[in-house]
């Protein structure tokens, strides 16, 4: 896929983004965060992560229903291995987690960005 058609993409998904999105970016825009800058549904080789921050090279996955069929399991985990072999680390939570549990996936996120090599 073409840059421009990547980015076109993206757009398109951040205005489809569900409660759980918005609310964890609410945490994580404005490097609200212990200071550190996200970006929202960011091209990362040819997928597009939720949230990326660039400086520790960390994308927050926020999954939903439709990750939870064998095959869908099967394309996370192909996703993750791509992306940790272009040098992401990869944080996968549920939409559950974020709406029920928002200051546990932020204690996560932090956790992750602190232990940063």
């Amino acid at each position: 896929m073409r840059e421009d058609a990547k980015l076109s993409v993206a757009r398109n998904v951040r205005r489809e983004e569900t409660l759980a999105e918005k609310r964890l970016w609410e945490q994580l825009r404005n490097r609200n965060l212990a200071g550190f800058k996200f970006v929202r549904q960011a091209p990362v080789g040819p997928y597009i992560a939720d949230f990326l921050c660039r400086e520790r090279n960390l994308i927050i996955e926020v999954d939903g229903a439709t990750h939870s069929t064998e095959a869908e399991l099967i394309s996370d985990r192909c996703r993750t291995l791509a992306l940790e072999s272009m040098g992401c680390r990869l944080i996968r939570v549920q939409n559950e987690e974020v709406m029920l549990g928002l200051d546990q996936v932020l204690a996560l996120i932090l956790k992750a960005l602190n232990q940063h090599e």
